[in-house]
Formats: C-alpha cells, structure tokens, sequence
C-alpha cells in the first residue's frame, strides 16, 4: 500500500489560569503528542506530519485541564502534500495531485 507525506500546519491558542494545563493531539484514535503549555499571551504552530495511505484522518485536539484552561485551534491548512482539510479537522488526503 501506498503511503503519501503531508504537513499540516494549524495554529494552537490556549487561556489559562493556575498551573500549566496540558493537551494531547491525536489523529484518529492514534495519540501522536502530549504538551504541557507554559507562554501567556502567545500561540503555538504545531507541524503535524503524516506518512499514511490515501483516505480521510481526523485531526483532534484534547485539553486535559478543561477547569482551569481553553484551547482553541485555529487556521489549520495543509503546508506541504496532496490533501485538504475539511470542517471539523478532517484531513483527506489523495493518491494524485488536486
């Protein structure tokens, strides 16, 4: 089977009070990275790398400190690869060039 590189860029915004909250992001089921935010004021780009064949890959963010924090994930676009992003964090990507 085929696999196929893609970036996807998206920009990750958190507010927080208290102690440094934390968010996993997943891609389907598949946990790919856990951090501990520590900056106010400030966002981070995260790089989302996939090697995977052609289909559709759900790109989700969960915070772990829902109390005391909110995250919000903002401008999510493909950087690099043939693939889209549709509503909702669903990355679709294809065996040709769109």
């Amino acid at each position: 089977m085929q696999t196929h590189y893609v970036l996807v860029l998206c920009e990750v915004h958190c507010k927080w009070d208290l102690l440094p909250p934390r968010y996993r992001l997943y891609i389907d089921e598949e946990l790919f990275a856990e951090r501990t935010w520590i900056w106010h004021g400030k966002y981070l780009e995260e790089a989302i790398q996939i090697q995977a064949p052609a289909g559709k890959y759900l790109i989700r963010f969960e915070l772990l400190d829902t109390t005391t924090a909110q995250l919000k994930i903002k401008n999510i676009r493909v950087d690099h690869g043939n693939a889209v992003v549709h509503k909702g964090g669903m990355v679709e990507i294809f065996n040709e060039s769109i």
